[in-house]
C-alpha cells in the first residue's frame, strides 16, 4: 500500500513579532507608561501615534484605538444611537463577535442570506431593509470576501441605512480601487492573533464623521483627554457631547500599539504574501470533482489569510468524514454547517439570543462552508502539499457519493 503524504505543520502558529515593534514594546514596559494618557513632557503616545499612522495610511480623516475588534463594532454602534430593541442588520455568514456587538447594546440582529460567492445576498438586504425599516447595517466582510460595494452603497444611501463595515478579514483589501472601511461611516479592524495585524487582542475604528468620532472617542473611555487624539476631531466637536456621552472604557494601550506600528508599516508586503499562499492552495484545488471553489470578482482586491471553499449538497455524513480524513493527514479544516458550533465556527441559528428563521438557500451555502487558516508561517510547498491532500480525500469522498 503506498504511503499517503502527510501535512505536519501548525495551523495556528503565526509569525513571530517584527524586531522592532519588540524594541519598542521593551521601551515602554522600561519606563512604565503604558496607558495611553500617560506620556512625558512632550511625548506623543505609541498608541497616538499608531492613530495617526493607521488614519493616514487608510485615507481616512479620524482613527481611534481600542481593545477589541468586538468593543470597535459596540462603539460604531453606540456611537450611532442604536438604541435597545432596535433592528440591525447583519450578514448570516460571520462570526460570533458580529451579532454579539449588536446584541450587547440591546439591539436585535436581523440576519441577511448569503450567496455562494460568501458575500451578504443583495436582493435578501433589500427585502430585509423593507420588512424592519432598519436604520444601520454591520456588513461582515467575511472571511475577506467583499462583496459588490458599490452597489451595496446605492441601496443603503437610497434607504438612508447607514453602513458599519466589519473589516476584521479585509485590512488591506480594495473594491474597485477604494480601501475596504472607507466605504461606511465606520470602518472596524480587528488586531486580534490570526488577523493581519498581531497584538494579541486590538480593534481600531476610522471614519470621516467628526461627531461621530468624537462620541466614539468619549465611549471609549477619553475621559476629558480628547484633546490626546491627534488622529481625533478638533476639540470643539467634543463640546455638546463631553457631559452626555458614557464611558464605556475600551482603550488600547501603549504596549499593543508599539508592537502593532510596525506590523502595519509592512501590510502591503504581508498581504501580497498572503495571496501567494491562498493562489497555490487555490491553484491546487482547482477541477476537483465535488468541491466549489469560491470566484473572485475582477473589482476586488483581496487579502486572504483564509480560504474557504464549498462542497454543496454532501450529506452531513460525508463532509464529516472527509473533515476526518484530512485531519488525520495533519490538516486541519473548519466546517461551518455543522449543527452544533465548534470553536469559532458557528452559524445564524447557533445564536439564540437573535431571533431567525430559515433561509433554505442560504442555509444550502451555509452547510457547505469549508474554511482553512493560511498563516504566514506556511511555505508555498506546504501550500501544494495541503491542496493535494483536500483534493485527494475530497475526490475519495466524492467517488464514495457518485457510487
Amino acid at each position: 500500500m503506498q504511503a499517503q503524504d502527510v501535512f505536519t505543520g501548525s495551523f495556528t502558529q503565526q509569525e513571530p513579532i517584527p524586531e522592532e515593534g519588540i524594541a519598542a514594546a521593551v521601551e515602554v514596559m522600561r519606563h512604565g507608561r503604558l496607558h495611553r494618557y500617560n506620556e512625558a513632557p512632550g511625548e506623543v503616545s505609541q498608541t497616538a501615534l499608531l492613530e495617526q499612522e493607521f488614519a493616514a495610511q487608510m485615507g481616512a480623516t479620524y482613527a481611534l484605538a481600542v481593545a477589541s475588534g468586538g468593543y470597535a463594532l459596540a462603539t460604531a454602534l453606540r456611537a450611532l444611537k442604536v438604541q435597545p430593541g432596535e433592528s440591525v442588520l447583519t450578514n448570516a455568514f460571520t462570526l460570533a463577535p458580529v451579532p454579539g456587538a449588536i446584541a450587547s447594546v440591546g439591539a436585535v440582529p436581523v440576519f441577511v442570506g448569503v450567496t455562494e460567492g460568501l458575500v451578504i445576498d443583495l436582493e435578501d438586504l433589500a427585502e430585509k431593509i423593507a420588512q424592519t425599516g432598519a436604520r444601520v447595517l454591520m456588513l461582515s466582510h467575511m472571511r475577506g470576501h467583499l462583496c459588490d460595494m458599490d452597489a451595496l452603497m446605492a441601496l443603503c444611501d437610497g434607504a438612508g441605512v447607514q453602513v458599519i463595515e466589519d473589516c476584521a478579514h479585509t485590512m488591506g483589501a480594495r473594491w474597485a480601487g477604494v480601501l475596504s472601511g472607507r466605504h461606511g461611516v465606520f470602518g472596524c479592524y480587528s488586531c486580534q492573533t490570526y488577523k493581519h495585524v498581531n497584538s494579541g487582542e486590538g480593534g481600531l475604528l476610522i471614519s470621516d464623521d467628526a461627531d461621530l468620532m468624537a462620541r466614539a472617542t468619549m465611549l471609549s473611555g477619553s475621559y476629558m483627554l480628547y484633546g490626546r487624539h491627534p488622529a481625533g476631531p478638533p476639540e470643539s466637536a467634543y463640546e455638546a457631547l463631553r457631559y452626555d456621552t458614557p464611558n464605556i472604557s475600551g482603550r488600547m494601550d501603549n504596549l499593543r500599539a508599539a508592537i502593532l506600528r510596525p506590523q502595519l508599516a509592512r501590510l502591503e508586503t504581508q498581504c501580497a504574501a498572503w495571496n501567494e499562499r491562498y493562489r497555490a492552495v487555490e491553484a491546487g484545488l482547482r477541477d476537483t470533482p465535488g468541491l466549489t471553489l469560491i470566484a473572485r470578482p475582477q473589482a476586488e482586491s483581496y487579502v486572504a489569510s483564509s480560504i474557504q471553499f464549498l462542497l454543496l449538497d454532501w450529506p452531513n455524513p460525508a463532509i464529516e468524514a472527509f473533515l476526518a480524513a484530512c485531519a488525520a493527514r495533519g490538516v486541519d479544516l473548519k466546517w461551518f454547517g455543522a449543527a452544533e458550533p465548534k470553536a469559532f465556527t458557528s452559524r445564524y441559528d447557533s445564536w439564540r439570543y437573535a431571533p431567525s428563521a430559515p433561509m433554505p438557500k442560504s442555509d444550502r451555502i451555509l452547510r457547505a462552508i469549508i474554511d482553512m487558516r493560511l498563516p504566514l508561517t506556511f511555505t508555498l510547498d506546504d501550500c501544494a502539499l495541503i491542496a493535494r491532500i483536500i483534493r485527494e480525500e475530497a475526490m475519495r469522498g466524492s467517488v464514495v457519493l457518485s457510487g
